[in-house]
């Protein structure tokens, strides 16, 4: 199992709406970016995500696990790009802020530290153990 960081505008697409879409998931469409796109594509089912709040909330609210594997995205009129299917699968009891991660020494190589701008990017297990902790979630 692999993990992953997925950012989200929470004007656009938010935790909670994420949350609503239940058992069947959501399409992660939108990416436009070659790096994220391979991000996507190295994405197989039951891999686990952050799902992070970018704006002005700079945090992770969420887990999302991968339930379907890269496709071509519908809304990519080039057809370069494409998409997985997330579904929510538990709250982040206490989001975990990107001044948090910043501070915090481990995390310091995260690439939500290093490559900031990223909207689909790996997580390595380390990471994720401490963001869990720090979250307030058990792994």
């Amino acid at each position: 199992m692999k993990y992953w960081l997925l950012k989200s505008e929470p004007e656009t697409w938010s935790w909670e709406m994420q949350k609503k879409k239940g058992a069947s998931g959501e399409p992660w469409s939108g990416v436009r970016n070659h790096t994220a796109k391979l991000n996507l594509m190295a994405m197989k089912k039951g891999d686990l995500g952050f799902f992070y709040h970018s704006g002005d909330e700079k945090a992770v609210v969420g887990i999302v696990e991968v339930i379907g594997e890269f496709r071509p995205d519908p809304t990519d009129e080039k057809g370069i790009f494409g998409l997985v299917d997330v579904k929510a699968v538990k709250d982040v009891p206490r989001p975990v802020t990107l001044a948090e991660v910043k501070a915090t020494p481990a995390l310091a190589k995260m690439s939500l530290v290093t490559s900031f701008r990223l909207s689909v990017q790996p997580v390595t297990p380390a990471e994720w153990k401490l963001v869990c902790k720090l979250g307030e979630l058990r792994v």
